[in-house]
């Protein structure tokens, strides 16, 4: 971790360094707005508390009753001196839609979140620091297309943790990433781990037991070789977006996708695909019993069989 962050430090501190010969200082002030809707279950509510835990420089708010004025939360924010927003919209219980906005002028994004997996649930080995600074890892395909790229600013402007917050550690331990597949952009979260490269052969090994007996000093270990590897802590998901609006939720139309299709749309489908299979059994049953009654298997049909004159029920009648 501190390799990492010392590597990242120093383009940090050559900036302050021009900003303050200049005599201008800018800090970076990011606060964000998260709340949900009425209606979110477990799993949503769950997730919205492991992003949060991941956002020292948010704050959470109680449940938002309108669905219909989103408008307001830009005062809400105001209210709470915040500049960004995250509403989660919980809809039949069962659907979650994501709102990023910037307050108050714009832009807004609308995602739908699917396949949720939070931290409880994976129950990975990993952990990272509690406020501490993630590095937020994009795919190539964001510099690619318009709204990708406005998406991006929004993710390093929400996510991305200012330098000398208040609530924040000095420390980057854990990745966010970010990578689209299939107009979808999938969200993963990993720690960063160092672990002491291992000797590559006997003469080193032997070599280092011979320094492992002398007196440590703190050059010996600066000079030590670390191996960084990722492992996955969670949460993950997938979103999916929907719209960009020009203003903080309203205005005009930047982005739509064309190729979404709402989830009561495919549950509407599936319900409309089992119908069509029950009415296909149905007609055949009814189909069945026609033939049945017009070969007179059936007393209730349209054709009756000719009464035969040397049947029982004629000659004993």
């Amino acid at each position: 971790m501190a390799a990492v962050y010392k590597a990242l430090s120093k383009s940090v501190d050559d900036k302050a360094d021009d900003a303050s010969a200049n005599g201008v200082v800018k800090r970076n002030k990011q606060r964000v707005l998260i709340l949900s809707s009425r209606g979110v279950t477990y799993r949503h509510r769950h997730l919205l508390k492991d992003l949060a835990s991941m956002m020292p420089h948010g704050r959470i708010d109680a449940k938002y009753d309108q669905k219909k004025r989103l408008g307001e939360l830009n005062e809400l924010a105001e209210l709470y001196n915040c500049n960004n927003i995250c509403f989660f919209e919980a809809r039949k219980g069962q659907d979650l839609y994501l709102w990023v906005s910037k307050a108050p002028n714009g832009p807004t994004c609308k995602f739908l979140v699917s396949n949720i997996h939070t931290m409880e649930e994976l129950a990975f080995s990993g952990n990272c620091l509690k406020g501490s600074r993630p590095i937020l890892s994009f795919d190539k395909s964001f510099d690619t297309e318009p709204h990708l790229q406005v998406i991006k600013q929004l993710f390093l402007q929400i996510l991305g943790v200012p330098p000398l917050q208040r609530r924040s550690k000095p420390f980057i331990d854990h990745v966010l990433s970010f990578s689209v597949a299939d107009g979808r952009i999938f969200m993963r979260v990993y720690q960063v781990q160092e672990t002491e490269s291992s000797k590559r052969d006997d003469g080193e090994g032997e070599e280092a037991t011979e320094k492992a007996r002398k007196p440590k000093s703190r050059s010996s270990d600066k000079d030590k070789e670390l191996d960084i590897s990722l492992l996955e802590i969670g949460p993950r998901c997938v979103l999916q977006p929907i719209i960009i609006q020009e203003g903080s939720f309203g205005g005009a139309l930047l982005y739509e996708n064309k190729h979404f299709v709402s989830p009561n749309q495919i549950r509407a489908d599936l319900r409309r695909k089992g119908a069509s299979k029950n009415n296909a059994r149905a007609e055949q049953h009814l189909n069945r019993q026609s033939k049945m009654g017009n070969l007179g298997l059936r007393s209730d049909g349209s054709y009756q069989k000719p009464v035969d004159q040397l049947d029982s029920r004629e000659l004993f009648a």
